[in-house]
């Protein structure tokens, strides 16, 4: 019998797995080493590697084989994946050195070390359960961090073991060496926290103090004898952590390295020298610094500000091979690629990332239509369109070899080429085909998605509509890539018209689309009933506007509940996954920067919590599905149950789901797929479908 696709859906990750990633090229071009599971339902993760010349892949490390088919993972790895909201097992993450020689990665806690060129795999001794091992970029060395200290192991040859050195020890339960913080690996994509020298002599690491931060307690009420789990949350307008740098020598040797700024973005060591980024608490002001790492002195390189905030851009700060800076900043409306001090994109291109810099060529992603996102280069004063097919496209380059990764809705999955030469993908296929029609609807002409049943001729009678955004900034769901939209297609099977749209705040419109939303988080509801009428005008007798529901998750999930609290003339029913309820609630750097300071006093304007306990009784006629995890450490449950007591107090009927042992990534195959089926039950019935 044929899996449902909520089971498919579930067991596949989202159709993730079997799809490879996580890509390194050698520096001559000549080899690319990848992660990708066996199979598209298979969770655990290998390593791979590919020969361009011939097309081989070579499987290197099957965790399988090392036996660690059953992971017992430290806390703090645990904590690193929900940030990075990775839902497989196995080898998730591998560094190598600067030949790609040699690659380390921790299975179970465990370190280990392989030969890429012979697949011979080491376990290497560590002092506990290992997390971020890094090869020094000579590949003599391996770092890691094990108990909040950061460590440095002698790789020696053969069957002796090398030196262990302890660089940093934590001076007490709340510091650590070597991790990146919370705010930095949720909200700023920076996931580590140390950075090798280029000659492997000495290490730029972040001491973090967790004590200024507020202690939570995340409990288990399903098991009762279970104490919480206490977390340091750095909730909007208290304090985050302290982070400071150091430069520390193999001998222990260490030399502070001061910034003034709240924010520690990222660093870059090269061998043009050693940079840091960093942004003030308001977010609008972001400064690159260069560090002499003997004395610590640093130098103002840059500064960039805004009235509202300053994006932090991946892949940057970079350097040509003449040390020329590679840089992202907003100039002239747009989102451009700054080579020196010199914007050299038009700013009708909004850069996505610089993904690569290879000698004198600079690889980066960015979108003119922003339903799409191309590769370009730039070299010579020039930029190049690398990828023209309409799709989503991602990449590396070294060694002259650009590697493209290709997403689009005409093709299933995604495709992996190398020149001539595919890397394979072994995702599952979905067995059923996005009907995606991508417009621009109503007044501000938001990018959106309609999808209909296969089985609707239009015009044929009005179906019930379903809208299912995210909505909130930094995040599209309308792209040109199938799977995209694999779920919202499985909605419109069960009889719905649904549509996707992205509203202001999302990006790949510039700066000035994105910056709307500053101050006012409502505005993302206005947008979602001006996509609706518009593509209610497209499609004439196909919608049905007396039965209109909306779902989301996280930001959509507050989407979905402010609008049938502010807007039930529009919404007739709703669910509301994992939403954040109250802002004050919710972490610094991204409530912040969007809605500024509590007491600036912008968070009323978008909390639920008003809604729910004053306004006419017509405020909450409509049905509302709550649903969270406990153990959800990113959006606490105590959003929902706030906003359930308040309902509750003020006498408006509601449903909750509590999710025991859920974090906020859902990643349980049962709870997954069930979800899917308890979401589509709830709406059919409160829409009165049959």
């Amino acid at each position: 019998m044929t899996e449902s696709f909520p089971r498919l859906h579930a067991r596949t990750r989202r159709f993730t797995l079997g799809v490879p990633r996580n890509f390194t090229i050698s520096p001559d071009g000549g080899r690319v080493t990848f992660l990708r599971t066996r199979s598209g339902t298979d969770p655990v993760t290998c390593l791979w590697e590919l020969d361009v010349a011939s097309g081989a892949e070579r499987l290197v490390v099957d965790p399988l084989a090392l036996g660690a088919a059953d992971e017992d993972l430290p806390p703090e790895e645990r904590a690193r994946r929900e940030r990075s909201r990775e839902s497989a097992g196995g080898v998730v993450a591998y560094a190598t050195d600067r030949e790609v020689r040699q690659a380390v990665f921790a299975l179970s806690g465990d370190l280990y070390l392989t030969d890429l060129a012979s697949g011979e795999v080491r376990r290497l001794p560590a002092a506990g359960p290992v997390i971020d091992p890094r090869l020094d970029p000579t590949g003599t060395r391996v770092a890691y961090v094990t108990g909040g200290a950061l460590h440095v192991l002698e790789i020696a040859t053969g069957a002796d073991t090398g030196a262990d050195t302890v660089l940093a020890e934590p001076e007490g339960d709340l510091v650590t060496y070597g991790l990146a913080e919370f705010i930095a690996a949720e909200e700023m994509e920076r996931m580590r926290g140390y950075w090798w020298s280029p000659s492997g002599d000495r290490l730029l690491v972040a001491r973090v103090d967790e004590s200024p931060v507020a202690l939570w307690h995340i409990a288990d009420p399903a098991n009762p004898d279970r104490p919480p789990v206490s977390q340091r949350y750095p909730a909007a307008g208290t304090a985050n952590a302290e982070v400071t740098l150091h430069v520390i020598g193999l001998d222990g040797a260490r030399t502070a390295v001061p910034f003034e700024q709240e924010y520690l973005v990222t660093a870059a060591w090269d061998a043009h020298g050693l940079a840091i980024v960093t942004l003030s608490r308001d977010q609008r002001t972001m400064r690159l610094l260069t560090a002499d790492p003997g004395t610590g002195e640093t130098t103002l390189l840059r500064e960039d500000t805004d009235p509202a905030w300053v994006d932090i851009a991946t892949g940057v700060p970079a350097r040509l091979a003449d040390g020329t800076l590679v840089w992202v900043a907003d100039a002239d409306g747009g989102r451009r690629l700054v080579v020196g001090d010199e914007p050299v994109t038009p700013p009708s291109l909004q850069v996505r990332a610089v993904l690569d810099v290879d000698g004198d060529t600079v690889l980066f992603s960015a979108s003119g239509e922003p339903t799409e996102i191309h590769l370009w280069t730039y070299a010579a004063g020039t930029i190049s369109a690398v990828t023209t097919e309409p799709g989503v496209h991602s990449g590396r380059r070294a060694g002259g070899v650009t590697l493209v990764a290709r997403q689009s809705l005409d093709t299933e999955g995604t495709t992996v080429s190398v020149g001539a030469v595919s890397i394979k993908s072994l995702a599952e296929r979905p067995g059923l085909e996005p009907r995606v029609s991508l417009v621009r609807a109503g007044s501000r002409e938001l990018s959106t998605a309609v999808l209909l049943p296969s089985w609707h001729v239009p015009g044929s009678g009005p179906l019930p509509v379903l809208l299912d955004p995210y909505g909130g900034p930094h995040a599209q769901r309308v792209l040109s890539a199938r799977r995209m939209f694999l779920e919202s297609q499985w909605w419109a099977e069960q009889g719905f018209a649904v549509i996707v749209a992205d509203g202001r705040g999302t990006p790949g419109r510039g700066p000035a689309f994105e910056r709307e939303m500053l101050h006012d988080f409502t505005i993302s509801l206005q947008d979602q009933v001006d996509a609706l009428q518009g593509v209610a005008a497209l499609h004439p007798g196909d919608l049905d506007l007396s039965r209109v529901a909306i779902r989301g998750w996280s930001f959509g999930g507050y989407l979905a509940a402010l609008a049938v609290l502010r807007r039930p003339d529009v919404f007739h029913a709703a669910v509301a996954g994992a939403p954040v309820t109250d802002w004050r609630l919710y972490d610094t750097c991204y409530t912040e920067r969007y809605l500024g300071h509590p007491d600036e006093g912008h968070y009323e304007r978008s909390s639920l919590l008003g809604d729910a306990e004053k306004g006419d009784a017509e405020k909450l006629e409509r049905p509302l599905l709550l649903i969270h995890g406990l153990a959800d450490d990113n959006v606490v449950a105590a959003h929902t149950l706030r906003l359930s007591s308040a309902l509750l107090a003020a006498g408006r009927p509601h449903t909750v789901l509590p999710l025991s042992g859920v974090t906020h990534m859902t990643p349980q195959e049962v709870v997954a797929e069930n979800l899917l089926l308890l979401q589509l039950d709830f709406l059919k019935k409160s829409l009165n479908m049959s």
